[in-house]
This record gives C-alpha cells, sequence and structure tokens, in this order.
C-alpha cells in the first residue's frame, strides 16, 4: 500500500474511532438517564445498552486497526510487514506509549459496558475509562507537541472528552435511542431525556468551544494567515461552518421545538425535535470526520515555515 492509502487509511481510521468515543459516551449518558424512567423507556433503554458496547467494542477495534495503519507509515512498510513493527513503535515511540494509555481506556471501557447492568460501580468504571482513553488520545496528537504533561495536552484531552458528551448524545440519541420514545406512552420519558439531553448538549458545547478556540489559537500561530493559505486553515475552517450547524439545529430544538413539545406532547412536536435531532447527529458525523483530516494535517502556523 502506498502512502497515500496509508494516510487515507489512518484518516478513516482516526475518523471511526472519534466517532465510536463519542457514540459510548452519549449512550452511557443515554442508558443512566433511562434506566430510571421504568418499564415504558425499556426498549430505548436496552437501544442505549446496545449502542454502548458495539460503540466499545469498534473504539477497541478502531484502535487497533490504527495502530496498524501508523507502524506501516513510520516504518514505511506494508501493512501486512507492519504486524512485525507494532512492538518496536508501542516501546520505543512515544505515539505508541500514548496509544497504550488511549487503548487501556478503550478495553476498560468496553469491559464497563459488557459487565455493568447500570450500577455504580460500572459508570464509574466507565467514565474513569473515557478520561484515560481521551488523555491518551491528546498525547497522540499536536497538542504532544508542547510535552505530554503540558497544558496543551490537558486542554485537547478536556475538548475530547466535551466532543465526546456533546457529540455523543446527539448521535446515539438522535440515530437510535429517542426515535425507541416516539409513542404516546412514553411522550413523558422523551421529554424528560430531552430536556437533559438539551441542557448536558449546551454545557459540553461551552467546552468545546472554549478549548476548541485555545486550540485554532495554537495552530493558527498568533496569525489569521494560515486560514487562508494553508490546508489545515481551509480544513479548520470547513469544521467551523459544521460545527456553527450543529451549534443552530440545537438552538431550533432548544429554543423552539422542545418547548413546544414540553406544551403540547403532541405526535407532531415528538416528530419535530426528533427530526432536528437526526439531522444534527449527521452534521455531528461530518464533524468528526472533518477533526479526524485537521488531526493528521500540519498545524497552519507550522506548514508555513
Amino acid at each position: 500500500m502506498n502512502a497515500m492509502g496509508l494516510s487515507i487509511g489512518q484518516v478513516a481510521l482516526a475518523a471511526l474511532v472519534n466517532i465510536a468515543f463519542a457514540f459510548a459516551m452519549g449512550s452511557a449518558l443515554l442508558e443512566r438517564w433511562l434506566a430510571v424512567e421504568g418499564q415504558p423507556a425499556r426498549i430505548a433503554w436496552q437501544r442505549s445498552r446496545a449502542s454502548l458496547v458495539a460503540a466499545t467494542f469498534a473504539l477497541v477495534l478502531s484502535d487497533l486497526l490504527w495502530l496498524l495503519y501508523q507502524s506501516a507509515s513510520m516504518s514505511g512498510v506494508g501493512l501486512m510487514m507492519a504486524l512485525g513493527a507494532v512492538p518496536t513503535v508501542i516501546v520505543q515511540t512515544h505515539v505508541g506509549q500514548a496509544w497504550c494509555v488511549a487503548f487501556g481506556g478503550a478495553v476498560l471501557a468496553l469491559g464497563a459496558a459488557l459487565a455493568s447492568r447500570g450500577g455504580r460501580a460500572g459508570q464509574a468504571a466507565f467514565w474513569l475509562a473515557a478520561v484515560v482513553a481521551a488523555a491518551g488520545k491528546a498525547s497522540i496528537g499536536h497538542a504532544a507537541d508542547a510535552g505530554p504533561w503540558s497544558i496543551a495536552v490537558a486542554v485537547q484531552a478536556l475538548h475530547i472528552l466535551g466532543t465526546g458528551a456533546w457529540g455523543g448524545i446527539v448521535l446515539a440519541g438522535g440515530l437510535i435511542v429517542l426515535p425507541a420514545l416516539d409513542s404516546s406512552t412514553t411522550r413523558g420519558a422523551l421529554i424528560r431525556v430531552a430536556t437533559r439531553v438539551s441542557s448536558v448538549a449546551a454545557t459540553a458545547l461551552g467546552v468545546v468551544v472554549a478549548t476548541g478556540l485555545f486550540n485554532a489559537q495554537r495552530g493558527l500561530g498568533g496569525s489569521l494567515a494560515p486560514l487562508s493559505e494553508s490546508t489545515w486553515g481551509h480544513v479548520l475552517t470547513l469544521k467551523g461552518a459544521l460545527v456553527l450547524l450543529a451549534v443552530l439545529l440545537g438552538a431550533l430544538n432548544r429554543g423552539s421545538a422542545l418547548p413546544r413539545l414540553r406544551r403540547t406532547a403532541s405526535t407532531t412536536d415528538t416528530h419535530t425535535f426528533n427530526n432536528i435531532l437526526h439531522l444534527e447527529a449527521l452534521v455531528m458525523l461530518g464533524i468528526f470526520v472533518v477533526a479526524a483530516v485537521l488531526a493528521h494535517s500540519s498545524p497552519g502556523a507550522a506548514a508555513m515555515h
């Protein structure tokens, strides 16, 4: 496989890691909220559990495949030959060591998802795993250029957790879980869960924006020129546009569809809320793909030197 093919594979797998991590976080939150809703929300709760297990399994698998592609890229050999280079990459490179942290978090998350039935111990293990995975993932990217224990890595880890929470409840809620609360008998549960989705998404968005601005400032190097004069800047602009679109859709649900749903509890307003959330989820998929491309591009300030 040539260098271009390896690069495309790395980006595709990085995007899958982003999406799987977010799905896992969102599914875990929804599972917790739905557990207290009782029998009417049973199907939705089962969907959230299935989504959690599937997402954590996908996270482990995509992490493994990403390391194989990374090893092939670093050693300059094909994918099959890269298997022999994996131990060297893990032991002798910072990327390999940071990957071990991220992969350990993914494995712990999968174990917690499989073993837990919504208990406190299982939830605590999962969220510890999420923090560990985010810390490892942050240490793999550009933030680690400032040092493995730097403020930049801490901010990036917080950014990953913020995007995981925001994107995750939108993805898992809009594509899998909330459509199961579409009937009149589950309308009350839908309204309560939708309110929590809206509130947590708004809080997580604040974290995403703050940490994202910090990361963008580092990548730009104090100048706006890289936005228009580098590939990284063009990708960052596209990501910003997609984030803005997702924010507008979320604001439409929070400011219009959800208040109407609370007042009327009607089927029409239920469909309106779920349809907007579904559209926001599709935009979120685009954001995670673009984020993967951005992470595998040289920062704008560096590319211009």
